[in-house]
């Protein structure tokens, strides 16, 4: 199967304006990703971009200008915040936020205190908070599938930074590559090259080899510093002719409309379907002939199961028939693990793409059995496990193969 696929070839470095840069050259549009980020809580910015010829190669140096005035210095919790208020597409909210996490765990490994209290200085800053999430909204909006990187090439010298001359590569973008095992290649320039935030979104997003893939377009971003060498990310955009990072497989779609059912057999029968086997049932409210409200019926069954959630549905419900749709359906890989809360534990589902932790959602009788039990709110339970699991995402985890 073709997946539509980036690939970002690293060979001078990478940070979050060069990557976002890459991607504009390529082919996003600045107006579309404008719209996208206009609902992040943040005021008095703008992206700009210059086309570019250095060294003969034409590209785009993407820049976010902004008045530090009345900006302040941002933790964790308010960077998540702003990204889970905003109206930006639910993937993208949880890509954004788990690049963040992944920055809160390594400056905190750095600095020995816990992910909620790193006070993010240079990353909080609202060019790297846009050049993250824009990243994350340009990829969605291309209809990026998966993301391929090369290895990253790792200068020397020194930085500076608000915690004063730190070596390259900066402590932060060394913990990172560590914890995500991320293929490095020595480089001889003595100058940062990898940036925390370009670390940390291509640690959380990409599987670092090169696929095999038909390239549709390619883009250059160029970064800041004016180097002997070419200072530039370049993103090959195209279908990789391989193996996608989910199964794919066939369900039955089975439905019906209802006007002449009670409450009691509608919860009744949800029950009773899922209890047979059904992957997924619910109901929709709708308006039916003679203006009657009704509720449309819907339930997704494995085709070898079909047949008998059928019977049931017309033994258990008034309607007289039902509609049959097969299709296909692609599944991403998951895992089941067990994280530690202030109130006991609480298993996680964990899905993963090229064996890659890309999000996680605590189960819902877990948390609700805790929270009947400490007198706690159960969004406490839940957002506490959440935590949990993204402060260990990094270390081994016991794990079993999800249903």
């Amino acid at each position: 199967m073709a997946v539509f696929c980036a690939y970002f070839d690293c060979f001078s470095g990478a940070s979050g304006d060069m990557l976002l840069g890459a991607l504009l050259d390529a082919g996003l549009g600045l107006e579309e990703l404008r719209h996208c980020l206009a609902s992040l809580p943040i005021q008095g910015y703008e992206i700009v971009t210059e086309t570019e010829v250095r060294q003969g190669v034409r590209g785009t140096k993407t820049t976010v200008r902004y008045s530090e005035e009345g900006q302040p210095h941002r933790h964790l919790m308010d960077i998540i915040g702003m990204i889970e208020n905003s109206a930006l597409p639910a993937a993208v909210k949880s890509t954004a936020s788990a690049v963040f996490w992944r920055l809160a765990r390594a400056e905190a490994r750095v600095h020995g205190v816990a992910p909620e209290e790193v006070h993010f200085h240079e990353v909080g800053a609202v060019d790297s908070i846009v050049d993250v999430v824009g990243v994350v909204a340009g990829l969605h909006l291309l209809g990026v599938q998966a993301v391929y990187a090369s290895p990253l090439p790792l200068g020397g010298g020194t930085v500076q930074t608000e915690h004063g001359t730190l070596p390259v590569p900066a402590p932060a973008t060394l913990q990172i590559l560590t914890e995500a095992h991320v293929p490095t290649r020595p480089h001889p320039a003595q100058v940062e090259l990898v940036t925390p935030t370009g670390a940390a979104l291509l640690a959380e997003l990409a599987h670092f080899e090169q696929p095999a893939m038909t390239i549709e377009s390619v883009g250059y971003g160029f970064g800041t510093r004016r180097v002997p060498a070419l200072n530039a990310v370049r993103v090959w955009l195209g279908k990789a002719s391989e193996d996608a990072p989910w199964s794919e497989d066939e369900i039955v779609l089975l439905e019906c409309n209802l006007d002449d059912a009670t409450g009691q057999v509608i919860g009744y029968v949800q029950g009773r379907l899922l209890e047979a086997g059904a992957l997924d049932v619910w109901y929709t409210p709708i308006y039916m002939k003679k203006n009657r409200p009704g509720i449309l019926l819907t339930a997704l069954a494995r085709p070898a199961q079909a047949s008998e959630l059928a019977a049931l549905i017309l033994r258990e419900t008034p309607t007289f028939g039902l509609r049959w749709q097969r299709m296909s359906r692609s599944v991403a890989e998951r895992t089941v693990t067990t994280v530690e809360t202030p109130w006991g534990k609480v298993q996680v589902k964990v899905k993963l793409l090229h064996g890659q932790a890309v999000a996680a959602t605590p189960e819902f009788e877990d948390c609700a059995c805790l929270a009947r039990a400490a007198g706690v709110p159960w969004q406490a339970v839940h957002d506490a496990a959440k935590q949990a699991w993204a402060a260990q995402v990094a270390r081994p985890q016991t794990s079993q193969k999800a249903n």
